[in-house]
């Protein structure tokens, strides 16, 4: 472990670093931070930093440079995030309460956490593994189609036109919708196959032909691969970051929905609720990056992530504090509908 005099170094070569993206020297941090030791001495500690790898030297004549383990240390001793201006977080609250549905608040949201952070930010649409049944409504369009609509406790919505095999009533339509939901109304998206398996035996026999035709489209739109819906923003804020493995492995990797859900999976292994971060090294798809990431959800029911990429060259602070802060209004937004 270092003395709290080293750290207090560390500490101020990464803030130097990221601010300025230049190597640090130990005259220039000496006179900029008041470590209250000589030169000589904060000398000294850089040496020993080094030595350990937490910092290292690109080149023969320059200062130092964090490596991903003085990153990793840098995060793990945080007193406390930077909180958001009172202006800052008005303004973010006023902006996601704009939303008009799920897509809209995904939309928001990624907009919002690029801009905060100035990084790419990565936000995955919840689950409807991990949702529960609000209401399931059917529309007639005319005697042989009706619309299938799907709400959820989060506010997600699908909708399917379904042909039917033969004319149906508007009367029988709604005896049918009446019978869906209440079978269906609050149970987890997971529990409809087995809930619904025997629903048509239920049903006098004029009715088991249509209503097979309906739940065999309900159970299509169950399995289709929601989860693995993901948004990203602010690509442009890559332009003058310097990153380990290059520009292009990163931007090839935000057009690969499976390699930002892998991205996002590993931040989630441990606490789903819990603020993550993984820097350089220890991101096995992606080496040369950072990524912030949170749940967010309903209450306690964390229904899917949301976060940031960058640089391992990143103002921690700043961007848990974002990150955190934008995943708190989203759950409450969410409870809230």
């Amino acid at each position: 472990m270092l003395d709290d005099r080293k750290l207090a170094v560390l500490r101020a070569i990464v803030e130097d670093y990221v601010s300025t993206n230049e190597p640090v020297g130990s005259k220039a941090l000496a006179e900029r931070h008041n470590l209250k030791v000589s030169p000589a001495t904060v000398r000294n500690d850089m040496a020993a930093l080094e030595e350990e790898g937490y910092i290292t030297q690109p080149h023969t004549s320059a200062g130092r440079v964090p490596t991903d383990k003085g990153y990793r240390l840098f995060v793990d001793r945080l007193s406390q995030v930077k909180p958001l201006s009172g202006a800052e977080r008005r303004a973010i609250e006023t902006f996601l309460a704009g939303a008009v549905d799920l897509d809209d608040v995904v939309t928001r949201t990624v907009r919002l956490l690029a801009q905060l952070t100035r990084q790419v930010a990565v936000v995955q649409y919840p689950t409807l593994t991990r949702s529960t049944v609000r209401h399931v409504e059917l529309v007639p369009l005319n005697d042989r189609r009706v619309m299938l609509v799907l709400i959820t406790n989060t506010g997600r919505v699908e909708q399917r036109v379904i042909e039917l095999p033969e004319a149906v009533e508007d009367d029988r339509i709604a005896h049918l919708r009446a019978v869906l939901n209440a079978c269906l109304d609050g149970c987890g998206l997971s529990n409809v196959p087995e809930l619904v398996a025997d629903l048509p035996g239920r049903l006098p026999h004029e009715d088991r032909p249509v209503v097979a035709t309906i739940l065999s489209v309900l159970l299509e739109t169950l399995v289709e691969r929601h989860d693995e819906k993901i948004v990203f923003a602010g690509a442009a804020n890559l332009a003058g970051a310097d990153f380990a493995t290059g520009l292009r492995d990163v931007l090839e990797a935000l057009e690969e929905q499976v390699v930002l859900m892998r991205l996002l999976g590993e931040t989630s292994a441990d606490t789903p609720s819990a603020l993550t971060v993984r820097i350089g090294s220890e991101n096995p798809y992606l080496r040369g990056t950072s990524i912030v990431a949170t749940g967010y959800g309903s209450g306690d029911n964390q229904l899917a992530r949301l976060g940031v990429l960058g640089p391992t060259r990143m103002d921690y602070p700043v961007t848990m504090g974002a990150v955190r802060a934008v995943a708190r209004y989203v759950s409450q937004i969410l409870a809230a509908s």
